[in-house]
């Protein structure tokens, strides 16, 4: 099936942490532990290919190597196009596996690649960080993601061709550098072994369902004009994101965004994105992978699906066999903090993520039996309790999925201070609950100002507190309760538009009010049916819509409550949907629209929350390295 590019807010890498600034973040009460991650030790490194004098190999006496980079080396395309790359090497005798991650950020720019070179060299592999195509020193002209399949494929066999390597080659890297790994990986390289992709953003629909780009990933277009990093100062997003009509906001922040003007001319799935959709191959990619993300990551959902398509349709039991998942109470900058806002996940919140990657890396190219392969496949920290936990498969094996209805009584569902609550059993008589929305006043969605990082753990209470919001809410838990897993919603709902959107917000309501955000979603009604398949509403008539509400994993302590909002824009997370049944972006009309959402028994509407076995109080501590 023909699909649309990826939403490309998922490009933010931790390379970048401070360059951006991140998400506000809810308060609650609570004091901070200071706890500082584990730094990985790096070897002494020289410039210009003069390398430090080599070290025993590790294998044999468990020492590190020194590190020599060989900077500029030119790789040249099938089209004769020559990429960049910085090439990371033992000093030392022999051939060694090869790790790549190929980055539009400027391999020269920041820690991360150095960082990681130094690391991954000292332990024995070459690393090799590389420019994408018309980025950094690449040459050629930068197209996000379109030209990283083949070119991907290409530096992937360079790479096991060289003198210094063994033929084994893995892909690592977060966000636009975990995509590039699918996208390269679907053309079946014969020498890529295994895969570390960290935060990588899933297929169409799942990330942004408007069918459309979120107005905040201008931000990342301004970032990545020409070959090198622009200041995200230099223009006032939040007045930028408001313009209306989207074909022309690029213009009006002062330069040209042609992806996102491909965007706007593609909608939905089409054709046009072809050479980027990957999640329809999985039965193409032959090799283990371990896939990693973070809770409160903008991108959250492909790690899970693309870890459930692997051990399902990958093309052998070895392969199905082999994948890894690894999900923190992190945001998109993975195990960049065990904080996020006022919420404190403890010092076991970051991890020694470098020493596990390496665990993958020896079993898979250098063949070292370290006990990684057997232990369970699932690795997820459970917030609230704050503590890791290891799992045989995701979602956990014997979660109840329960239905929790939305309930009002008469029709006053509106804001924090109405009467809607969410019940086990479907109303039988009510009436429904409406709300009036209005393009021109989106209901704002808690974030930053740029791509970097969409929401965290906010306190919508403020949010909920307008009448266009309606908030449904349950009795506090007697006993704790683990919630993890998907969560999905239907909306019985209709409109006075002939195209609109409803969004649905999932949280934990502390004993003191606090709403802490987990998770949300969002269906607009013209794409009801899916992308490929778009088609206006009535007027007035009723709707069943589905919701994907993404995925969370948060213990509920005795006296928490769980919470759905339900609204019609999260703005700037989506684009607004102007009410106007017209072609998207195209147009500066706008209508406000009449809403209301059914729950009656003939017209249900509720939030299915995973309701999962509780951890074994006596399991042994994770093992990281």
């Amino acid at each position: 099936m023909a699909q649309r590019r990826w939403a490309v807010v998922c490009i933010f890498v931790f390379g970048l942490l401070h360059a951006w600034p991140a998400a506000g973040a809810g308060r609650r009460p609570g004091t901070e532990k200071n706890a500082a991650a584990d730094r990985p030790a790096t070897a002494a490194v020289a410039a210009n290919s003069i390398g430090t004098p080599a070290r025993p190999n590790r294998a044999a006496s468990g020492e590190l190597y020194g590190v020599r980079i060989d900077f500029h080396q030119r790789v040249r395309m099938r089209d004769s196009v020559e990429l960049d790359a910085d090439v990371y090497r033992p000093d030392a005798d022999g051939k060694f596996p090869v790790v790549i991650a190929r980055t539009p950020y400027n391999k020269s720019v920041g820690q991360i690649y150095l960082d990681t070179g130094r690391y991954l060299a000292a332990h024995g592999y070459v690393y090799v960080a590389m420019d994408v195509r018309g980025r950094g020193d690449s040459d050629g002209a930068f197209t996000p993601y379109m030209n990283d399949g083949l070119d991907g494929y290409d530096s992937i066999e360079w790479c096991a061709g060289q003198e210094w390597s063994t033929g084994k080659v893995a892909t690592i890297g977060q966000s636009y550098v975990g995509l590039d790994q699918w996208i390269a990986a679907v053309r079946q390289p014969p020498h890529l072994t295994t895969m570390i992709v960290l935060t990588t953003p899933p297929d169409p629909f799942v990330e942004f369902p408007t069918g459309l780009d979120t107005p905040a990933n201008m931000s990342w277009y301004h970032l990545l004009l020409g070959h090198t990093l622009h200041n995200a100062d230099a223009i006032d997003w939040r007045t930028l994101y408001l313009h209306l009509p989207l074909s022309t906001m690029d213009v009006t922040a002062g330069f040209h965004a042609p992806y996102w003007q491909s965007i706007l001319d593609h909608p939905g799935i089409d054709p046009y994105w072809d050479p980027i959709v990957y999640q329809d191959k999985y039965d193409r990619v032959n090799v283990p992978v371990l896939h990693i993300s973070g809770w409160y990551d903008d991108c959250q959902a492909g790690a899970l699906m693309n870890y459930i398509g692997m051990t399902k349709k990958a093309p052998s039991e070895a392969a199905r066999k082999n994948q890894k998942l690894l999900m923190g109470p992190w945001p998109h900058a993975i195990n960049s903090t065990h904080k996020l806002g006022d919420i404190e996940f403890g010092p076991t919140g970051q991890i020694d993520l470098y020493a596990y990657e390496v665990r993958w890396l020896d079993r898979w190219l250098k063949g070292i039996d370290n006990g990684i392969a057997t232990e369970p496949p699932v690795r997820i920290f459970l917030m609230g309790r704050n503590q890791w936990t290891d799992q045989a498969d995701w979602p956990i094996p014997g979660t109840q999925n329960v239905k929790f209805y939305l309930s009002s009584k008469g029709g006053r569902g509106n804001s924090l201070y109405g009467n809607g609550t969410l019940e086990r059993e479907n109303p039988r008589e009510q009436s429904p609950d409406k709300y009036n929305y209005d393009p021109a006043d989106p209901t704002p969605f808690i974030t930053g100002a740029t791509f970097a990082q969409l929401g965290g753990p906010d306190d919508y209470r403020p949010v909920e507190q307008r009448d266009d919001v309606l908030v449904y809410t349950s009795e506090a838990f007697k006993e704790p309760q683990l919630i993890c897993g998907p969560v999905l919603a239907h909306l019985s709902a209709s409109s006075s538009a002939t195209d609109t959107d409803f969004t649905v917000k999932f949280l934990d309501v502390w004993p003191n009010g606090f709403a802490q955000r987990l998770s949300d979603g969002l269906v607009r009604a013209r794409y009801r049916d899916g992308g490929d398949k778009p088609s206006l509403i009535e007027p007035g008539k009723i709707y069943g819509f589905d919701v994907d509400v993404w995925n969370t994993c948060q213990e509920f302590a005795a006296g928490h409550r769980l919470r759905a909002e339900v609204a019609s824009s999260a703005f700037p997370k989506y684009d607004r949907n102007q009410n106007t049944g017209e072609a998207l972006g195209k147009t500066a009309n706008i209508k406000v629209a009449q809403q209301a959402i059914y729950h009656d028994a003939a017209h249900p509407s509720y939030i299915t929350v995973p309701m999962a076995p509780a951890p074994n109080p006596d399991s042994s501590p994770v093992k990281w390295k």
